[in-house]
């Protein structure tokens, strides 16, 4: 099969995932998957393409991912890995695609406007 490189994307994260076939090893920017993403809900995140197409155990996964918070850079792994599967086996898309795991969330921080204290907040008003 060799190593097949694909990127998700999700706010300013980025993830570059290399899957190869083996035992089900994750690791993230060279440090263990549950150390690198400690919490239940970010672990299973990042499972679920794996997880719902029966995959968890038969590849072994290395992540790159920079950028954004965890919950960015657990969703950007999310869909690189979902761009894996579906690559593996093309019914995987058909698994994966009612869920909403192969489209790329356009969600961006809005910027923050001159004259104002946020993006949309304004300063507080004074009748003075």
């Amino acid at each position: 099969m060799g190593v097949i490189h694909k990127i998700g994307r999700r706010k300013t994260a980025v993830a570059r995932v290399y899957v190869s076939e083996g035992t089900g090893v994750i690791t993230v920017n060279k440090k263990a998957f549950e150390t690198y993403f400690p919490t239940a809900t970010l672990q299973y995140k990042v499972l679920q393409p794996m997880s719902m197409t029966e995959n968890v155990s038969n590849f072994d996964v290395k992540v790159n991912v920079y950028g954004g918070g965890s919950n960015g850079q657990a969703e950007a792994v999310r869909m690189a890995l979902a761009r894996v599967m579906c690559e593996v086996n093309a019914e995987n898309r058909g698994i994966l695609k009612p869920q909403g795991l192969l489209t790329r969330d356009p969600r961006m921080v809005e910027r923050k406007k001159f004259g104002q204290k946020k993006a949309r907040k304004r300063f507080q008003f004074s009748k003075r």
